[in-house]
């Protein structure tokens, strides 16, 4: 699902969410996550709570973030303060629990109020002059009262890429996850330089390869808080896999038929994964 400042998606992508009487989809965006209601039975997906229980709960609806429309229901964002007591089944869901847990249009929802929250929570100072900043009604940006500066939300653009030799990939894994799962190599954009660029020296210092062929896969928001991820395929061109030790855990070159444990469907990082071993395997049974 695409960002639009009216938010329709076809009918094949409209996502499972329930519209509430009140015609509100509503996303309370907490510190730490996104306040959702569990499921009580077995493999029942969490959902996102009416205006009715947010209501019932004390959540102040006013400071809210128009994000657009679903299924002619307003879209709204609001925060949640940190350390708040919630009842059961309400529960703040982490990042980590929401791709997990939600579908993929859901996860796109609530990743862009996360994007919008964090924006807002950290513009209403201005950065030049420390005043209190006013948000904009025509548009999404902060601007100071005092000296005009305007803030908009941020976006940190990534690369993400898979390394292709042969028939295998090159997969990594981050020192940082959590859960020990192989992804492929990313990194953000420095300054002054283009994406092509940024492939070439993140793949340089987090596994010690040179790379040919460079070509542009697709692109994901990925706003925890704000990264928009921008996916490419490339061929190794030289150089034997040497991890850097600090970001980079672990690297090696996989086989379609001995994965290890990869990344959610949700991911870009996944699609290029099941791309490379469709068309792998794809190939190997025509070959046959």
């Amino acid at each position: 699902m695409t960002f639009t400042p009216r938010l329709r998606p076809k009918a094949r992508e409209i996502p499972e969410i329930p519209v509430p009487s009140a015609q509100r989809v509503w996303l309370v965006v907490g510190p730490r996550g996104l306040l959702a209601r569990r499921g009580q039975e077995k493999g029942e997906r969490p959902a996102l709570p009416s205006e009715d229980e947010l209501q019932t709960l004390g959540i102040e609806l006013d400071d809210a973030h128009y994000l657009g429309e679903l299924n002619d229901a307003e879209v709204r964002a609001v925060g949640l303060p940190d350390r708040r007591d919630l009842p059961a089944p309400y529960a703040v869901l982490s990042v980590r629990e929401l791709v997990q847990a939600f579908d993929e249009e859901t996860f796109a929802l609530a990743g862009r109020a996360t994007h919008v929250l964090d924006w807002a929570t950290s513009s209403r100072f201005c950065g030049r002059c420390g005043t209190k900043t006013e948000r904009l009604e025509s548009e999404r940006c902060m601007k100071c009262p005092s000296c005009a500066l305007t803030m908009y939300p941020r976006i940190a653009p990534a690369v993400i890429v898979l390394v292709r030799k042969g028939d295998q990939a090159l997969l990594a894994r981050n020192a940082r996850f959590p859960i020990p799962f192989f992804s492929t190599l990313a990194g953000f954009s420095d300054v002054g330089e283009n994406l092509e660029q940024t492939v070439e020296r993140e793949i340089l210092e987090e596994v010690g390869i040179r790379l040919q062929n460079l070509r542009y896969f697709g692109s994901q928001p990925w706003p925890f808080p704000h990264s928009l991820m921008i996916a490419f395929t490339a061929d190794w061109r030289s150089g034997d896999v040497t991890v850097d030790g600090d970001e980079i855990a672990e690297a090696r070159w996989c086989d379609v038929d001995a994965l290890p444990l990869v990344p959610p469907r949700i991911s870009i990082a996944r699609q290029m994964i099941d791309a490379w071993v469709e068309e792998v395997t794809s190939r190997s049974s025509r070959a046959r």
